[in-house]
């Protein structure tokens, strides 16, 4: 068994050790904190922000003015089907603007990739599915890219308000 005794090492000897290995650990956090600042998803602004021109946020007058008028309309969501490739649903919160879109891309038409839509690639399961989300905090929303499995895949974007 190994013992070590305070007498084999000099007061000096232990005090240099003790600043020295808190200027590591000091380096050691800054060097976190200053990766986690350069972090591309913490600082990245939405790829996505808008379908049409309704962002989060738009009044509900103002989004019908530019989706024109929906199948279906209710306080809490719109339905539109722009064609036999596209349906888009609008959300509503209580003070009657935007708080989430949906998109569905069925097979034909122009589909977006994921990194169209989030600016980053997401390796697809074995299956072809594929889904991936990405908060934005300062832009005050979520988007999510969501794609199924199968020949003729439904790609569905999201963005959706972040609640406080």
């Amino acid at each position: 068994m190994f013992c070590c005794s305070p007498r084999l090492f000099p007061s000096r000897l232990i005090a240099v050790c003790l600043v020295l290995s808190g200027a590591i650990v000091a380096v050691m956090f800054l060097r976190v904190t200053s990766l986690a600042q350069k972090n591309p998803q913490a600082e990245a602004q939405p790829t996505f922000s808008d379908f049409k021109g309704v962002r989060i946020g738009t009044p509900a007058d103002e989004a019908r003015k530019k989706l024109g008028s929906p199948r279906d309309k209710s306080d809490e969501q719109d339905f539109y089907i722009f064609n036999d490739s596209q349906a888009v649903q609008i959300y509503y919160d209580k003070g009657r603007t935007v708080s989430a879109i949906s998109i569905d891309f069925m097979s034909g038409g122009n589909i977006p990739t994921c990194k169209d839509v989030l600016g980053a690639d997401e390796q697809a399961k074995s299956d072809g599915s594929l889904y991936k989300l990405m908060r934005y905090p300062k832009a005050g929303y979520w988007v999510s890219y969501s794609r199924t499995a199968g020949n003729s895949p439904t790609v569905t974007i999201t963005m959706q308000k972040i609640e406080h």
